[in-house]
């Protein structure tokens, strides 16, 4: 009845067919990766909700800073003013006062030169074994929550649900640091609540991202992963605030990654599954490294422009991460589905806890060490740490490593070793150089 002018559809049959072929092959790999073997949605929609359930906090909160800065609100007197001024600026008086010439905003550690060398050693060890034992405890956790199975009787399942273990380790890391500054003297809060707010979701992210990974990949794999992310580190510092990096950084990044592929072709065997569950491992372990490295550069930025202390930034980031993981979860029933399967494997509940009071010590212990040893000795101590790691997984899981997947391990770790030893040694000629400049004046 109608005419689409002289041309002849046979012609284009052959290209339409070729093309709607090539469409449903790439819907039906889709629904692959998003449709699991059991019919349940995977982790891309779950992803997704995560991110619409933070989005309800997230945008609500941005509109009402944005009316209250423009109507200037937060000036106001009443106990709601002071809570929206406490968002906005940090504080809760009007005036933040100004401290003497003293904005370190870290809690300062004691001079090194009146301790005796024995109990330096004695807090040295204090720190060491608090780390090693609380994250590896969590680690062996973790693993065990995200792929064992629970028996109730004849029945076993599987917990799933990432997100509820990262708000059961948020909130208790919030109560302990919360908890730490009513009991010790800090400087005055700068920081404004909601600039908390972006390093927190991608806190949280990677954390799911990190809990989500173990069903496709094995513990082993994460941990490698995790220590390589040094590389998203660089570029994210390249591409966030022009960074500029040493050769010996370079060189470190590009042996760490030689070291993970060689660790990934050797142990390939390790986790059944299919291409869908090998890429979505992948993908995850990504997703964590991009959110964590964009952690780190963010909170740097914060310390840097309102040089909070190490704890209130660990109580106010856990703060955020509580508030945006309970509304995801009232959202999506994680938390009925959470509590019917605590309620249906008593043994679960403890798992939690523990895990939880591991990742929150764990960060005590960091502030700790860092405040009293530095960041280099506390990157050794945790660089140790996810050796024994490895191999506390692989003795108790049994996982299987081949040779290459040794050797993967061994040159990663190295590359570690080395870029500390090299920033060390940066470090040491930079210090000569500005005491023979000052000498010469």
């Amino acid at each position: 009845m109608f005419r689409c002018g002289n041309a002849n559809p046979t012609k284009k049959l052959p290209a339409t067919g070729l093309a709607t072929w090539l469409f449903s092959l790439i819907i039906s790999h889709a629904v692959r990766i998003i449709i699991d073997e059991n019919g349940e949605a995977s982790w891309i929609l779950r992803f997704i909700f995560t991110i619409l359930g933070y989005a309800t906090v997230f945008l609500p909160c941005y509109v009402l800073i944005h009316l209250s800065r423009r109507h200037n609100l937060h000036t106001l007197g009443g106990c709601q003013w002071r809570l929206l001024r406490l968002i906005l600026t940090g504080t809760t008086s009007e005036i933040v006062a100004e401290t003497d010439g003293s904005v370190s905003g870290t809690v300062r550690p004691s001079n090194s030169e009146s301790k005796s060398l024995y109990k330096k050693a004695i807090s040295l060890c204090y720190c060491c074994v608090g780390l090693q034992v609380s994250y590896l405890l969590w680690g062996i956790l973790q693993e065990k929550i995200m792929t064992r199975e629970y028996a109730d009787g004849d029945k076993t399942e599987r917990f799933t649900d990432s997100q509820f273990l990262v708000f059961v380790n948020r909130i208790l890391a919030f109560l302990f640091s919360g908890i730490y500054l009513l009991l010790t003297h800090q400087n005055i809060h700068r920081t404004p609540l909601y600039k908390y707010s972006f390093c927190s979701v991608s806190n949280t992210l990677s954390s799911w991202c990190q809990y989500e990974a173990l069903k496709f990949v094995s513990f082993p794999t994460q941990v490698l992963a995790k220590s390589a992310k040094v590389i998203p580190v660089m570029l994210m510092g390249k591409l966030v605030s022009r960074a500029q990096y040493k050769n010996y950084e370079y060189a470190t990044a590009v042996l760490i990654s030689v070291g993970m592929t060689a660790f990934l072709l050797g142990s390939g065997g390790d986790k059944k599954g299919n291409n869908v569950t090998t890429a979505s491992g992948a993908l995850l372990l990504c997703g964590y490294l991009i959110f964590d490295s964009f952690t780190a550069n963010w909170q740097s930025a914060l310390f840097k422009e309102h040089k909070p202390s190490s704890i209130q930034m660990m109580c106010g980031v856990n703060l955020m991460s509580c508030l945006f993981t309970s509304a995801s979860l009232i959202q999506q029933g994680g938390f009925f589905y959470s509590l019917s399967f605590a309620a249906r494997h008593p043994i679960f509940i403890m798992d939690c806890l523990l895990t939880a009071i591991s990742s929150a010590l764990g960060q005590l212990f960091i502030f700790a060490t860092i405040s009293k040893f530095g960041p280099v000795v506390f990157t050794i101590i945790m660089t140790v740490r996810q050796g024994l790691s490895i191999l506390l997984s692989c003795l108790l899981y049994k996982h299987h490593l081949s040779e290459m997947g040794i050797l993967g391990v061994f040159i990663v770790f190295l590359a570690i070793f080395l870029r500390i030893y090299y920033a060390q040694q940066h470090k040491k000629r930079k210090l000569d150089a500005t005491d023979a400049s000052t000498s010469k004046v």
